[in-house]
């Protein structure tokens, strides 16, 4: 049998251990996301990831409203964020700390999620767009390079949150993989 694991079980840490544990160099950056639920879902997926930060960018909704507290579940409280007013300049500020951002979206000349490769100087930030339109054309043509997640259905996309989870656990494949090693 395997027993299912009770809350207290799986010793997870403090909000006060995790604001002081490394964190995984991945800041997330959110390019007008309209939903206050694929926003509060981003705070959670990040908290378990461990990510250091998450921009919020131009009318993407910012904590704390009670709809991005429903899906957060208290990581709006445990996870870095900041709010931009123009994702184009959080990026190039990024870029100016050494940050190599992708923008997820398809695009002419994409590299397939899988086939990200690990650098020594690894800082990554991640762009993730509009639930309709997508990350923005100016913010593309500003970013390092375009990133996609291979898909084999019929639909052309992903929700913004579902991406999120995909991109942020092949990113910890990548960059420590010590934490899900046996």
């Amino acid at each position: 049998m395997n027993k299912k694991l009770k809350l207290w079980e799986l010793k997870r840490c403090s909000p006060e251990e995790f604001s002081t544990q490394k964190k995984l160099p991945v800041v997330v950056v959110l390019d007008n996301i309209r939903s206050f639920e694929n926003v509060g879902s981003v705070f959670r997926t990040s908290d378990a990831f461990n990510i250091q930060e998450i921009i919020l960018c131009g009318i993407t909704p910012v904590p704390p409203h009670r709809e991005i507290h429903r899906t957060a579940l208290g990581a709006t409280e445990t996870v870095s964020w900041s709010y931009a007013s123009q994702t184009l300049d959080a990026i190039i500020n990024l870029q100016a700390s050494g940050y190599t951002i992708y923008a997820l979206e398809q695009a002419e000349k994409t590299i397939f999620l899988q086939h990200l490769k690990k650098r020594a100087d690894t800082r990554i930030a991640f762009v993730f767009g509009n639930e309709v339109n997508g990350v923005n054309q100016a913010v593309i043509d500003q970013c390092d390079g375009v990133l996609e997640i291979p898909q084999f259905g019929t639909k052309h996309s992903l929700n913004i949150s579902v991406c999120v989870g995909v991109v942020l656990w092949e990113c910890t494949n990548l960059l420590n993989p010590a934490v899900i090693s046996d």
